[in-house]
């Protein structure tokens, strides 16, 4: 059995795909008021807010328990995506590498982002990161919600 992997999901949502791509690339800070049951905090740790190779520090729900997620932002605005790059964090005890991506692409009046994570496992015991999988699509619902609002 492979250690590496990658889990995902595709989600419709009502916003444009520049609004939903630019709270990622230069407004995360908006993410903890949009979803605060998800996203409790997040901070620069490195660099700013937009800048391709910054790193933030997370603070979110997985599953009920609270986690720490220190990231290496990489940005991909001709496709509108961003990667972000697992340094540091209790992911990191069960995943040698966690990259998740958020991508949105134009549908019909709004979009439909794509959500994966490319990981590799430390030991075979290690479930696949589907948890994450689920927070981040909570998170996209909670922003296009709070975009729509806006």
């Amino acid at each position: 059995m492979s250690l590496k992997g990658k889990v995902g999901t595709e989600i419709e949502i009502k916003s444009p795909p520049e609004k939903f791509y630019n709270i990622f690339k230069s407004q995360a800070y908006h993410v903890p008021n949009a979803a605060p049951n998800h996203i409790q905090g997040v901070d620069v740790h490195e660099g700013d807010w937009e800048t391709h190779g910054s790193v933030k520090i997370w603070k979110y729900t997985a599953e009920g328990e609270s986690e720490v997620f220190k990231e290496k932002v990489e940005l991909d605005d001709a496709n509108r995506s961003v990667t972000q790059v697992g340094i540091e964090g209790e992911v990191m005890k069960d995943y040698k590498t966690f990259k998740p991506i958020y991508q949105v692409v134009p549908k019909g009046t709004g979009s439909l982002v794509k959500l994966s994570i490319e990981y590799e496992k430390l030991r075979e015991d290690v479930p696949a990161p589907n948890k994450y999988v689920t927070v981040m699509a909570n998170v996209t619902k909670d922003l296009d919600a709070h975009i729509m609002k806006a």
